[in-house]
């Protein structure tokens, strides 16, 4: 897995952060959202991101990984707790701040910062920092830190001196998900929060992605599958079939359960829900629907992502009607029905669009 920042992006240049699985897929962007703009003329300080850096407009979801969910930001974005408690919120394990702090700001504020939001969010914090001199007027403070969910710093590199003009060390640590899981149960502070008293709320603007495949956690749902497309999920066709026309509904914000949606997509979920059971019941002349949401690993669920299961049904499918809940259980463990392959995927797919309803 590797990250990398700083991608022009449709004639704009914006602070990018992308994350990119070990197969080479991008898996998650996010453009920063706050700008770094301070002018201080007593000190010759004046530094103004905006003026050569657009600021993002959407805070994505964490991204399914191997070693749990990873939350994006950047650099200053540290100084804002609500980004992290919302990614948090939304299924976060892992916090990531690629960052060039200033030496100022970084001898007085950088570990303390790290280890704050590592604390209060309960997650692993990883922050790879820039090091040395820019220019006369610039230095990067470095000391990237890996901070365990108890506020334990795990790895460490140097912080800036004057004696070593550069450096290029690396720092390593193992990402303990026992350890994660152990921190939240023994002090469970999200569960604590008097969200009748005070919350947060996000600004959700229209599913726009600079990756160019639609993501089911940490699947790669080929395009040519995706049948309709709301303003905050999508409906492909399933890559295994309990019956015929048994299709999923998804978020397009990688999110694990319905409580991380957000009140207007949890409208939109549900009414796409109800539009694509139209377009399956017609495709396949039933006229009744098995609606299925598995919220949670102990309901069933092995895609930590919130999905919707819709499967037309018609008399005599199953030998006792609910045997159905049986086979949906099993139906992805079970290696010996067969994979569909993407080209016929698609056909139902094409298939599908025809019917859409208005």
């Amino acid at each position: 897995m590797s990250l990398l920042s700083n991608l022009f992006v449709q004639d704009t240049l914006h602070n990018t952060h992308v994350l990119i699985n070990s197969e080479g897929v991008i898996t998650g962007t996010y453009r920063k959202v706050h700008l770094f703009d301070v002018s201080l003329p007593e000190s010759n300080i004046n530094l103004q991101e905006s003026s050569y850096i657009t600021a993002g407009t959407q805070i994505g979801a964490p991204v399914s990984t191997p070693i749990g969910s990873v939350g994006l930001m950047i650099c200053y974005d540290l100084r804002f707790p609500e980004l992290s408690l919302i990614l948090r919120k939304n299924g976060g394990d892992v916090l990531t701040f690629p960052s060039a702090f200033t030496v100022t700001t970084g001898e007085a504020h950088w570990k303390t910062l790290l280890k704050s939001r590592a604390i209060e969010n309960q997650c692993y914090v990883i922050a790879a920092a820039q090091y040395g001199v820019h220019n006369r007027k610039r230095i990067s403070f470095g000391n990237s830190l890996i901070v365990d969910p108890w506020g334990n710093i795990i790895a460490e590199c140097p912080a800036y001196s004057k004696e070593r003009a550069t450096d290029e060390s690396i720092a390593y640590a193992n990402i303990n998900v026992e350890f994660l899981k152990g921190v939240r149960q023994k002090m469970p502070v999200l569960d604590h929060r008097r969200d009748d008293l005070y919350r947060l709320s996000l600004n959700i603007n229209k599913y726009e992605s600079d990756v160019p495949n639609f993501m089911f956690s940490d699947k790669v749902i080929p395009p040519s599958t995706v049948f309709y497309i709301s303003k905050y999920c999508f409906a492909f066709t399933n890559i295994r079939c309990v019956v015929p026309g048994h299709v999923l509904v998804a978020s397009l914000r990688q999110a694990k359960r319905l409580e991380n949606l957000y009140p207007e997509e949890i409208a939109d979920f549900f009414q796409t829900v109800v539009k694509i059971q139209q377009m399956v019941e017609r495709a396949y002349g039933s006229h009744s629907s098995t609606i299925c949401v598995q919220d949670g690993p102990e309901a069933g669920q092995t895609i930590p992502h919130i999905h919707c299961h819709i499967l037309p049904r018609k008399m005599g499918d199953f030998e006792q009607n609910d045997d159905i809940y049986l086979e949906l259980a099993k139906h992805d463990r079970d290696h010996g029905k067969p994979i569909r392959d993407v080209e016929e995927m698609t056909t139902e797919a094409n298939m599908l669009k025809k019917l859409i309803v208005q």
